[in-house]
């Protein structure tokens, strides 16, 4: 990994920066720094501290910039760039010590194209970065995404509803055909670790529906850059709007999508 830009750079250095805020207070949260967003959703003060140091790292190198962030910080830049921030996506894991969570930043253009992306596991010290073109890596070697085509050997991910309920029986029923036509399913909490290891082949393909832009923007580029298909459950593939996800190779990616298209109506 040579010659990166100016903005992956940012993006690692604010990655580094919340993961290291993470790893100071994993296993010491106490309740009183765990607060109720909403129904099941919750929000740490390491969450907002995360976001806070990346904020202040990416707006000191690019002003000009927007920022979307998922506790809340949002920048109306001039540039028609936006970075998307998820300073701690595995915050339920996070507050039970169950050590399962990331970091994820990734940059959007005007048009919706993927520039940058970067996923920091900062338990393990994986650092997945990918840029546009230019392939995707981890820890600095290049990666790529499974070769596996016998459905027998498949393992994958997924995320199941935990607050909105009304689609349940959709997800349940996807699940169980998936189950069939695969030799396992994972469930770990973070969809940006989901499709980082969907990128370095450890998983073969990743769905989830009712998602958020900061919760997998920077692994779809991971993904795409590692050779892999990225697109809703509709099959398009301008997904920083949407709200649904399907990660995989050329087999994984149509197998998920049919049963996608079967079971959801949107």
């Amino acid at each position: 990994m040579e010659n990166i830009s100016n903005e992956l750079k940012a993006a690692i250095r604010a990655a580094c920066a919340a993961g290291a805020i993470t790893i100071e207070k994993f296993g010491e949260l106490s309740h009183s720094e765990v607060k109720t967003k909403d129904f099941k959703d919750f929000v740490t003060d390491v969450d907002k501290s995360g976001e806070a140091a990346i904020s202040s790292i990416i707006t000191e190198s690019f002003p000009e910039d927007s920022m979307l962030c998922e506790e809340g910080t949002t920048i109306n830049g001039t540039s028609g760039r936006t970075w998307i921030v998820d300073p701690l996506d595995g915050t339920l894991n996070f507050i039970h010590s169950f050590p399962v969570f990331s970091v994820s930043i990734a940059l959007k253009n005007h048009n919706n194209e993927i520039l940058v992306g970067v996923v920091y596991q900062p338990i393990l010290q994986e650092l997945f970065t990918a840029e546009r073109d230019r392939g995707a890596y981890l820890n600095g070697k290049q990666i790529t995404i499974s070769s596996r085509t016998n459905k027998e050997s498949f393992l994958m991910a997924t995320g199941l509803p935990f607050k909105e309920y009304h689609y349940l029986e959709s997800s349940l029923s996807m699940l169980k055909e998936v189950i069939h036509d695969s030799a396992g399913i994972r469930r770990a909490g973070s969809a940006a670790i989901d499709l980082a290891y969907t990128a370095c082949g450890r998983f073969d393909g990743f769905w989830e529906y009712k998602l958020f832009p900061w919760d997998f923007t920077a692994g779809a580029l991971l993904v795409r850059e590692a050779g892999g298909i990225v697109t809703d459950f509709s099959g398009k593939s301008d997904i920083v709007n949407g709200q649904s996800i399907i990660a995989g190779n050329s087999i994984t990616h149509k197998l998920l999508c049919e049963k996608a298209m079967k079971h959801f109506t949107a």
